[in-house]
């Protein structure tokens, strides 16, 4: 195992951004930059032993300033959407960035995901980043430290282990954008992927993606992925919610809350041969098909067209702050947020 640095670029205040490649003894490579904690590529030897980078992403600062759709950015302090742009803790009103239509607060008007972080090597294995959101940043209350740690295992697992402590009562969600190809991030759509999710319901959402309360059974619905099937087969359904977000853009509720580290879910390529499984401690998952990315060039000069990557971002459920009925992500002052997610990789 090693860890190696290099510089990645500068930000407009010259603040250097610095990219950390992990690599194991299988050459699968993790490459980390310190603008937004955010995965900026990862290289895994398909079935014929090429080496294929399966995550969308920018080559430059710039790129990601002026492109990111959050590709592969750490998301925080609260990740997905809060309807009205406001919560309420404690009795006390707080009004919040409303950067999407100018309605609802989408991905914490992108305070993690656009700002430099440090970073630390605790081990040959592993980078540290660390980020102080301040008092009031984006409209939420508390100071917050927050912590992600990346984990490259031989065995090709990338943890993602998230800690977090505020000084105020504040609601806490972060997650991983990432947007795979496993075929690799120049390869067109991911249509021809198989998805399994042991997810029995759905969050329905309302124009807005804002959830209208509670969650929908999948079974008989184009959201039933308990049994793998391909990612376009019926995408274009003529399903309510599939039209509301012109493809699949849902949470999926894995728990009822919290938990131990449990494997959720698995994507396969049969081009590429490769597969991931995915574990979490989360109780739910976003999968988003791409539905929205739009051609802007990425990697390369290749354009990232309509569904050419998918996410799968654990996480607590979007406006939980607004529905009791969800699991709470409000944590007390000190009490400390702690998650896990991994990636594993394969081959079929």
């Amino acid at each position: 195992m090693s860890v190696t640095r290099e510089s990645f670029g500068f930000m407009p205040d010259n603040t250097e951004i610095f990219k950390y490649i992990i690599e194991n003894a299988c050459g699968t490579e993790v490459h980390i930059i310190t603008l937004g904690a955010t995965l900026q590529s990862l290289f895994f030897a398909d079935k014929n032993g090429v080496k294929r980078d399966v995550l969308l992403g920018f080559d430059t600062v710039e790129d990601y300033l002026e492109k990111s759709n959050y590709q592969g950015a750490t998301v925080g302090p609260f990740c997905n959407r809060i309807g009205g742009a406001s919560i309420d803790i404690g009795g006390k009103h707080y009004e919040l960035v409303a950067n999407e239509k100018g309605v609802t607060s989408l991905h914490s008007n992108g305070e993690f995901s656009f700002r430099p972080w440090k970073a630390i090597v605790p081990d040959a294995d592993c980078v540290e980043l660390s980020y102080v959101s301040p008092d009031g940043e984006g409209g939420f209350p508390g100071e917050t430290k927050v912590q992600v740690l990346f984990r490259l295992s031989q065995d090709n697992k990338l943890s993602i282990r998230y800690h977090g402590v505020s000084t105020r009562d504040t609601f806490l969600n972060f997650t991983n954008h990432a947007y795979f190809n496993l075929n690799g991030y120049d390869a067109g759509d991911i249509l021809g992927h198989t998805l399994r999710l042991n997810a029995d319901e759905f969050t329905p959402v309302d124009e807005l993606s804002i959830p209208t309360g509670g969650n929908l059974p999948v079974e008989g619905t184009p959201f039933d992925f308990r049994t793998a099937k391909p990612i376009g087969l019926e995408i274009g359904a003529d399903h309510e919610q599939l039209k509301m977000t012109g493809g699949y853009d849902h949470n999926f509720k894995l728990a009822d809350g919290p938990r131990e580290l449990t494997e959720i879910g698995e994507a396969v390529s049969p081009e590429s041969g490769i597969k991931m499984n995915i574990y979490t401690t989360l109780p739910a998952v976003q999968f988003y098909a791409g539905n929205f990315l739009n051609g802007k060039t990425g990697k390369a000069g290749k354009p990232m067209e309509k569904r050419s990557g998918f996410c799968l971002e654990t996480q607590y459920f979007p406006d939980s702050p607004h529905h009791p009925e969800f699991p709470s992500c409000l944590f007390k002052a000190g009490e400390e947020y702690e998650s896990e997610t991994v990636y594993g990789f394969g081959l079929i």
